[in-house]
């Protein structure tokens, strides 16, 4: 999915002619903590609110303001992942979105990016979660996907996070069944540490649990 296809047009632009006054009014009219600022169409950067309460005069025009605009902003053709790390980057609410000639195209709001980035994780997808804590030098995509294969489920989603302190990596990965507690059982053997996992078996095992408690209860 490219930064293009997200792209909110319901976000307002603001000019280098326009007063602090007028933008954090429009700030405050659409809930946003960043508006983007153009001239003859040409991206220049985006207006934080911080920058505008500082500013003590209001009817200072924001041509005065312009050294501190944020380069947030990503190509239209680029994936979308590169807008995620703009936002995450400027801690903005928005990201613009510019053409081959930084022509302003429109923006992509915070909210718009979570939710592509809980499609890509397939969070909306039934499974369950395994989370597994693995050396990098022992990181193999086809070991673990063989595992899971030979449990007779398929790998929906895999995720990579590396862990700086550790040298390690936590691999997160989405499975096609509910039940996985032979596939657990199997990265037991093979020497993966599992950190956490969820799927029926969890529920299954605390009604067992439960049950056990119930009999040593009425035992007494």
């Amino acid at each position: 999915m490219t930064s293009l296809q997200l792209i909110d047009n319901l976000s307002p632009q603001l000019y280098l002619k326009d007063t602090v006054e007028k933008a954090l009014q429009m700030m405050t009219e659409y809930k946003a903590s960043h508006l983007p600022v153009v001239e003859d169409q040409k991206f220049l950067g985006l207006i934080s609110e911080g920058d505008l309460s500082n500013e003590e005069d209001n009817n200072t025009t924001l041509e005065f303001l312009q050294s501190g605009l944020l380069s947030a902003g990503v190509d239209g053709s680029t994936h979308f992942l590169k807008a995620v790390a703009i936002c995450n980057l400027y801690h903005t609410n928005v990201v613009a979105v510019t053409g081959d000639n930084n022509e302003l195209l429109g923006t992509i709001s915070s909210e718009a990016l979570i939710s592509a980035l809980g499609s890509l994780c397939g969070s909306s997808e039934n499974g369950a979660i395994v989370v597994l804590q693995i050396e990098r030098i022992k990181y193999s995509i086809s070991e673990i996907n063989n595992i899971v294969e030979s449990n007779g489920a398929s790998i929906l989603h895999l995720n990579v996070l590396p862990n700086p302190l550790s040298h390690s990596l936590e691999v997160t990965l989405q499975i096609n069944k509910k039940e996985i507690s032979t596939i657990v059982a199997t990265f037991g053997r093979y020497e993966y540490s599992v950190s956490f996992y969820s799927g029926e078996e969890l529920f299954d095992n605390e009604i067992s649990a439960n049950y056990n408690h119930l009999l040593n209860y009425l035992r007494i």
